[in-house]
């Protein structure tokens, strides 16, 4: 599992993305940037600003996946 913080938008707040082995994934709001980073902190997750660092390949393939299933 691999942690990824996304910065506030003028829609929403900070949001954790949660990225499994397999590429399925989640999102949920949270109350801040250290909240986010102390949570992943917390299960020893590697937790990545999403801004610089993008998401991983196996996301895009998990997504490519469930959208032919579909």
């Amino acid at each position: 599992m691999e942690a990824y913080v996304e910065q506030p938008t003028a829609t929403a707040g900070y949001t954790l993305l949660l990225v499994a082995h397999d590429g399925e994934w989640t999102r949920r709001s949270v109350p801040s940037e250290k909240w986010a980073r102390t949570f992943a902190g917390r299960y020893r997750m590697p937790c990545y600003d999403a801004g610089v660092v993008s998401y991983p390949k196996r996301m895009r393939d998990y997504n490519k996946r469930t959208r032919k299933a579909d």
